[in-house]
């Protein structure tokens, strides 16, 4: 029910692929910008090729669906073939900007003395060690796949590879696929000395393929010319899965992620020096459709590896790391259940060390006291000592559950693999809810003590994964409230159990109550307006798109609500209109770490109501998934929250302003003081924690 449904005014909603599609480009500013350090501009150029891989797999896929579905009766998606155009002149757009911008890098690195160059502009010594490289380390992985010109050779592709599309002209031209083995070879080649140690020299092993192709065909072909293209084809992530109740969903899954290697191609991007004729053979072979982005581009593809370009210079050219914090909390007592017994903790990675949180499974794998560990896990590292643990609790006779998401997008192949390991080690492992996605970030551990059940609860808004945790930022929050660890264990049961009523008084949980708490919180604010007194709501979410909540929000704003929003990625709404949503005010941060928590702050003056969250506000998060939102009651870690959303909201250095056009210019400094949230957030909770312990 929309609490605010009066609306009353057309409303303008920012189609969510082409925000996305702003807020990669806030990206490539970073790209841009030479305040940063030059092997963090490449990098940035990695992750915003990474981001549009899963733009197209994802986004561009769903939107290419429902173009198809118009030729079906009762559907009427005309206006998606003008957003199919418009995203992809926005991509070129991008791309266009994304190649200058690699090509100003590639200058700058030159300067400091570090040089990605092609072999043919090496010495004659370089030469010859690749030569050599080239025979001994790569030749031995490549495996050409002859193309036959009445065949569709998409299937042949995994969408994750870059390809090198050849053609071998002589009397009967030849063409051949194949791929450049990243996975078996590194990517960036570090070429030896010659001279002096002071230049670096980089080759990429694309560039060495195409340099030594002719070595790969010559014994076998005839041909007077030979030349080579690098390609990628990107294909549709979503796949369907049979509803045959005998077969298991583990084997159902595998069974979909087979499908999705096959999956329907939605982009082709290629070497745009590509000579026509080579294009159109190409195009035929791939079976490419006016439907799929065709999409000329620089030379290399799967740039997404040069998020680990690596530096081969002085250590000023990447970004100095920030000294890990320990949290006085847990590092004055003797357990981590004697700290969450004397007072709620909370922690913000990465910031904060994640082994606090590996540390309260450890102990509790061991710990006599425990009884139960439930954990319920979306994204984990490849080796997880979480994971570790809980099979150590398992041996030591302590009854352990876990939820795995099989769903979890292109983690579906690692979450498969840990419940078979799990499984093994005689875990309970359970697959939540058919139709729903298990997104919660849950640990509950019961102990006895004094003769009771006693429950604590970890609830936070990022994944257990030890990798993520070092670059995305997240809250977790440990606590001993019976009413939240109740309510937490309460939502174990309702995924085995979705059918049966539950009651949650103090957890926000999709899809259950989250989307009436959020309306109500949004309406008491109104409310509170036209009784005399200050409304305000501050949020902070990756994605801004459900429209129920946005007609709440542009409600709420006409009546005189002051809301401040922060979002990542994804905003539907538009600010900024005149006595509409002029009191609304939208910032975007892009910097070293990726901005990642859920936050919401209702009301002000020692009046506020803090929640921190797993779901971002999305129809997904809050109708088809199961989240989890949790209020914060200790009035310190309360006060910790807004001060570190209000510095944010200062920040004068990485803040982009979302404004009506999407033009992500930077908020202004004027004549304050230069901020870059970040790092000041980092002091805030240093002096935060020194202060704790000489209390």
């Amino acid at each position: 029910m929309n609490a605010c449904s009066n609306v009353s005014q057309t409303i303008t909603y920012f189609a969510p692929e082409l925000s996305w599609l702003s807020f990669n480009d806030r990206v490539l500013q970073e790209a841009a910008d030479e305040n940063n350090p030059i092997i963090e501009r490449m990098r940035f150029l990695g992750i915003f090729s990474n981001n549009l891989d899963e733009f197209f797999r994802v986004r561009v896929a769903d939107v290419k669906r429902r173009i198809l579905l118009n030729k079906l009766p009762d559907t009427n998606f005309d206006e998606d073939e003008i957003l199919l155009a418009e995203i992809q002149q926005k991509v070129l757009q991008l791309t266009k900007k994304f190649n200058a911008i690699h090509q100003q890098i590639l200058c700058d690195l030159n300067d400091h003395n570090i040089h990605v160059d092609r072999p043919e502009t090496l010495s004659d010594f370089h030469i010859s060690w690749l030569k050599t490289f080239f025979h001994d380390k790569v030749l031995q992985h490549i495996s050409p796949i002859m193309l036959d010109e009445n065949k569709d050779y998409s299937d042949h592709i995994n969408d994750t590879m870059t390809y090198i599309f050849v053609e071998m002209l002589s009397d009967k031209s030849h063409y051949a696929m194949l791929e450049v083995p990243t996975d078996r070879v590194p990517r960036f080649v570090i070429l030896p000395p010659e001279k002096t140690r002071r230049h670096k020299t980089i080759v990429l092993l694309d560039d060495i393929i195409l340099f030594f192709i002719n070595d790969v065909f010559s014994n076998f072909f005839s041909f007077n010319e030979i030349q080579g293209h690098s390609i990628k084809l990107t294909r549709d992530a979503e796949y369907n899965l049979d509803d045959e109740l005998e077969e298991g969903i583990l084997d159902k899954m595998s069974k979909g992620l087979k499908q999705r290697i096959y999956a329907e191609p939605v982009r082709l991007v290629y070497d745009q020096v590509m000579p026509e004729s080579m294009l159109k053979v190409m195009k035929k072979r791939l079976g490419v459709t006016h439907h799929d982005a065709l999409i000329p581009g620089g030379r290399y593809r799967n740039f997404r590896d040069f998020i680990g370009f690596p530096n081969v210079g002085r250590q000023y050219l990447e970004n100095k790391s920030l000294p890990v914090l320990q949290s006085s909390s847990f590092n004055t007592h003797a357990s981590v259940f004697d700290a969450i017994t004397q007072q709620d903790i909370l922690l913000y990675y990465p910031y904060h060390t994640f082994n606090h949180l590996l540390e309260y499974v450890r102990q509790a794998a061991f710990d006599p006291k425990v009884t139960q560990i439930k954990v319920n896990i979306y994204r984990v590292a490849s080796k997880s000592r979480l994971i570790s643990s809980l099979i150590n609790a398992a041996k030591n006779g302590k009854k352990v559950t876990v939820m795995v998401e099989l769903k979890a997008r292109f983690d579906e192949e690692n979450n498969i693999k840990w419940a078979k390991v799990l499984s093994a080690a005689g875990i309970k492992v359970i697959f939540g809810i058919p139709a729903l996605k298990v997104h919660s970030k849950l640990c509950i551990i019961h102990r006895r003590e004094k003769g009771q059940i006693v429950k604590y609860a970890h609830i936070g808004t990022g994944n257990f994964h030890e990798k993520t945790a070092k670059i995305y930022t997240d809250f977790s929050l440990f606590t001993k409230h019976s009413g939240i660890c109740d309510e937490s264990d309460s939502v174990f049961k309702f995924i085995e159990n979705s059918y049966k009523p539950f009651v949650f008084e103090h957890l926000m949980i999709s899809p259950v109550n989250a989307r009436t708490v959020l309306n109500e919180l949004i309406l008491q604010e109104v409310t509170n307006v036209e009784n005399g007194k200050s409304g305000k709501i501050s949020i902070k979410v990756n994605n801004l798109v459900d429209k129920e909540l946005i007609d709440n929000l542009y409600f709420a704003a006409r009546k005189g609500v002051k809301i401040k929003i922060i979002v990542r990625g994804m905003c539907s709404l538009v600010p900024g209109i005149a006595n509409f949503s002029d009191n609304i005010r939208v910032i975007s941060i892009v910097d070293r770490f990726l901005e990642h928590p859920r936050v919401m702050i209702f009301g002000t003056k020692g009046e506020e109501k803090v929640y921190i969250s797993s779901a971002d506000w999305m129809t997904r998060n809050l109708d088809h998934r199961v989240e989890v939102g949790v209020p914060i009651y200790d009035e310190k870690l309360k006060q910790l929250i807004i001060d570190i959303i209000d510095l944010q909201f200062k920040d004068r250095t990485k803040a982009r302003i979302i404004d009506s056009e999407q033009k992500n210019l930077y908020v202004k400094r004027g004549n304050r003081k230069k901020i870059r949230s970040q790092i000041a957030i980092h002091d805030l909770l240093k002096k935060w924690e020194h202060n704790y312990h000489n209390e």
